[in-house]
């Protein structure tokens, strides 16, 4: 897929009673796809990474990161509206379909990765109430995750637009926790507890389990954890073929994003003022239930958890339809083979929804032989769908250089730079296990090719190349112990 370079008009037709996706399901879908998981053990995975000053230094340096990308998916949208795809159709203008398949293999792989990550903390809430799914990783806790797996796959499979109305309601629901925690917090907050340490720089036995010493490394070692909260942010774009009009897609991402800045920066910060750092490094799973626990008594827990798993089901939603809807539209632009494009009466991509959902079920099991699941999987996810995010960011600067608008090409610029900090800073060890994952994809890039009778360019021979190379460092690193899968 080739820049046309053809002027686009901004005006949008004025279409009457258009069936699709409203702004309002579009801003559920963004907050419901952000807010899952994550949100419930923040309070812990960042008091272990930094003290209250840096932690707030890293808030401000991943929201401009994410107001970037954003501004960058805003414009693209408002400029190339005839590119329907959304992030992956960005990808293929800018840099054909190998690149499209890239930004969307990457994609969809942290989709799915993402929900192995869902299963496991949702298992673990269920196991506060059945003790039999206590820890979340046992034999029965696989079965019922699988279970659900199947039954979110059927749900999507029956209607994508059916399925969205169902977030918008389950995204009330779930935020309603959130609200009464954040309330919580603000009236149990001591100003004293809040500064005692601010940056970290004391080291003692009451800091134990926790980063101390430079800014750097505090804000380093948040950096994946606040990417993992804020993926789902571009959902708005991923699902624009499918709203209202492109304009509701467009303003549904900038409230949905700031709407999540202030819930997340709220939970994540105020905690800080009501325990001591080490308490909320040392909380357990999940961590603003154990928060609550500590500060108003059992019920706090209660409650945390119930929002919880009404969370973690919601968001598995939005992510079961995320990933069928990207290799639907790949399949659609010639750059994945047809099966996984192929619509059923509903609308629905079966095929993709069926292979998606098998390896889940198979992931799934992995969880009996791993001791850190959910960390491992929300950083793998975390990793791999900056791939998809960079491209973003390149495709806006190329445009926008071509049509010398150099303030959005310092978006652009500013966008692919912090995912590229990202990954260098934080994430290169997942950044190389990803790589790997293009192994058994290239094998289905050729197909798409040979289904469509097209030969690879000369520059997507050398591509593949370097990036096998890279998934070939990547499992020597792995077989001499460099990188630990624990």
């Amino acid at each position: 897929m080739d820049e046309t370079g053809q002027a686009v008009s901004n005006e949008e037709p004025t279409v009457k009673n258009k069936k699709g996706i409203g702004k309002g399901e579009l801003i559920a879908l963004i907050v419901s796809s952000c807010i899952g998981t994550g949100i419930f053990g923040i309070t812990k995975d960042v008091a272990q990474a930094a003290a209250p000053g840096p932690a707030i230094l890293s808030w401000i340096f991943v929201g401009l990161g994410f107001l970037f990308l954003v501004l960058s998916l805003n414009n693209l949208s408002e400029k190339r509206p005839d590119l329907e795809s959304g992030i992956f159709s960005y990808a293929g203008a800018g840099f054909g379909h190998l690149g499209e398949f890239i930004s969307g293999w990457s994609y969809w792989l942290s989709a799915w990765l993402g929900n192995i990550a869902f299963a496991t903390m949702l298992m673990s809430a269920l196991g506060m109430f059945i003790p039999t799914f206590k820890g979340g990783q046992n034999l029965p806790s696989i079965i019922v995750a699988a279970i659900f797996c199947w039954l979110l796959t059927i749900l999507v499979n029956n209607g994508v637009e059916s399925a969205s109305f169902i977030n918008m309601i389950g995204t009330i629901c779930k935020v309603l926790p959130l609200l009464i925690f954040i309330c919580i917090m603000f009236v149990s907050f001591k100003a004293g507890l809040f500064t005692a340490d601010f940056w970290g720089r004391v080291a003692n036995n009451a800091s134990k389990g926790t980063v101390t010493g430079s800014f750097g490394e505090q804000i380093k070692g948040t950096l994946m954890t606040l990417i993992w909260v804020f993926i789902g942010v571009e959902g708005a774009s991923v699902m624009a073929s499918r709203a209202k009009s492109q304009r509701d897609a467009r303003q549904a991402s900038l409230i949905g994003f700031a709407i999540l800045v202030i819930i997340y920066v709220l939970i994540s910060i105020l905690p800080y003022g009501t325990l001591t750092r080490a308490q909320l490094a040392s909380m357990g799973q999940p961590a603003i239930g154990q928060v609550l626990q500590a500060t108003v008594g059992t019920w706090g827990a209660v409650l945390i958890n119930v929002g919880l798993i009404i969370s973690t089901l919601v968001s598995w939603l939005s992510w079961t339809m995320l990933p069928a809807e990207t290799t639907m539209l790949i399949a659609n632009d010639k750059s994945m083979p047809k099966l996984w494009g192929k619509l059923n009466s509903k609308k629905a991509p079966t095929a993709s929804l069926m292979i998606t959902a098998v390896l889940q079920t198979i992931f799934l099991f992995s969880l009996l032989f791993t001791q850190e699941a959910y960390e491992f999987a929300y950083s793998l996810c975390s990793a791999a769908i900056l791939f998809s995010y960079l491209f973003v960011g390149l495709y806006q600067m190329k445009y926008s250089a071509r049509s010398k608008e150099w303030w959005q090409f310092t978006i652009g610029l500013l966008s692919a730079g912090f995912m590229l900090a990202c990954m260098v800073l934080a994430g290169w060890q997942e950044v190389l296990l990803v790589s790997i994952s293009f192994i058994p994809g290239f094998y289905i890039y050729y197909l798409a090719c040979k289904e469509n009778n097209r030969k690879l360019s000369a520059g997507e021979k050398w591509t593949i190349v370097l990036i096998l190379l890279l998934s070939v460092v990547a499992i020597s690193l792995l077989i001499s112990g460099v990188i630990v899968i624990n």
